[in-house]
């Protein structure tokens, strides 16, 4: 329902988190919302994906990792210093993606450092 979550939208971008989605032509293609805070096991705030949904027909084209893209730069922008994501047990897809995207796999928690290989 748009009228139900366009306050939960106006309540993200007031808080720590955003809400990036891909539009190409025509309804959007996925989102990826993420939010971000500090922790006590790690010296910068880590960010986390709450939302990473790509549409049933848009996928395999590369969308999903332009969304991590963009989330990465909005958190590297914040001054996180990882990106981590839960990925539920059964989800095979999403642990695959999430393998080929460079995050490393920790119990059921993906994580992936936002700082430049050097």
């Amino acid at each position: 329902d748009a009228a139900a979550l366009a306050p939960r939208l106006e309540a993200l971008q007031a808080g720590a988190g955003a809400a990036l989605v891909a539009v190409e032509w025509g309804p959007p293609g996925g989102i990826v919302v993420l939010h971000w805070h500090p922790t006590l096991d790690d010296d910068r705030p880590v960010a986390w994906v709450s939302t990473l949904v790509v549409a049933p027909a848009e996928r395999r084209r590369g969308i999903g990792r332009l969304l991590l893209k963009a989330a990465s730069q909005a958190a590297r922008l914040a001054g996180c210093g990882t990106l981590r994501l839960a990925a539920p047990p059964g989800s095979s897809d999403l642990r695959g993606f999430c393998h080929a995207a460079g995050f490393e796999e920790i119990g059921a928690v993906f994580r992936r450092s936002l700082r430049k290989k050097s």
